[in-house]
């Protein structure tokens, strides 16, 4: 395996770049040293991280595997390696599961779940050539735990989850590690996107769940118990780049802490009460 880049020769691609934690995260790596390759879905929102210092900011939607390799093709050229990947576009899709589609959640994994597995799928291959490589996996504390009303984008983490796990088994020896990043609470434009969707893709009059979800579209402002800055989640991505044997997951928020320890010790039916209470 090869020995550990120098942090200021690390580079990194990062998915899902317009906002939040991977706008954040791009801005603390930068600020380390590290050459950072941000991506947006949006070519304004490309302009708007160009328009911030990232001159290697490029566009990349991850439902379009030419998109992936295009990015890649373009590091390589100007890098000759791809240190590490993070895995970040993502969003959340609201409502009860008996509200939402099939067409609804198959658009929830398009980006959450197949849009990460091209990504990752694509990059595996420049890795092993290199004979190392860090894939980082954006999935949530709701990988761990499922709350009420959020089932899409539950079923996206767990799959994520599932695909991980079995990723690091298959590239033992390789020299490329995978970390699981267990967001809890983190101030960005999730909720907000996850509210917006509940209005496009639900028909909340209809639904038996009216009132649950006409209290979460008013109590947008309400504090988030456990909240954290998007920098605790670039801190730990730079542990990661740092380390030379990364961990294969990392609790991030006192949620995740908390909620991850109360699945290990509760039953089922006790557990299913306390996430009740947090839904």
């Amino acid at each position: 395996m090869q020995a550990e880049t120098h942090p200021s020769k690390t580079n990194i691609v990062i998915t899902g770049c317009s906002s939040g934690i991977g706008l954040e995260s791009a801005k603390y790596l930068k600020d380390k040293f590290i050459t950072v390759y941000p991506t947006a879905r949006k070519a304004e929102d490309v302009e708007m991280l160009r328009s911030l210092g990232f001159e290697h900011a490029m566009q990349l939607d991850v439902t379009k595997p030419e998109e992936i390799a295009a990015v890649i093709e373009a590091v390589l050229a100007k890098e000759g390696k791809i240190d590490a990947w993070f895995n970040n576009a993502g969003y959340g899709q609201a409502g009860a599961l008996e509200d939402i589609g099939t067409d609804v959640l198959r658009e929830q994994f398009e980006t959450n779940v197949f849009g990460l597995h091209e990504c990752t799928r694509q990059i595996i291959p420049v890795m092993l050539a290199q004979g190392y490589g860090k894939i980082i996996q954006h999935s949530s504390v709701l990988g761990l735990v499922s709350l009420f009303g959020r089932g899409a984008y539950n079923a996206s983490k767990y799959a994520i989850e599932g695909l991980s796990d079995t990723l690091r088994l298959e590239l033992e020896g390789t020299g490329i590690s995978v970390s699981l990043l267990n967001t809890g609470p983190i101030t960005s434009r999730f909720r907000e996107t996850a509210m917006r969707k509940l209005r496009e893709n639900v028909d909340i009059e209809q639904s038996r769940f009216k009132e649950e979800y006409l209290s979460k579209l008013q109590g947008g402002g309400k504090k988030v118990p456990f909240n954290e800055e998007a920098e605790s989640v670039a801190r730990v991505v730079h542990r990661i780049l740092l380390s030379p044997k990364p961990k294969p997951r990392y609790y991030i928020t006192k949620a995740t802490y908390l909620l991850g320890y109360l699945k290990r010790i509760l039953s089922t039916s006790m557990l299913d009460k306390v996430l009740m209470k947090i839904g």
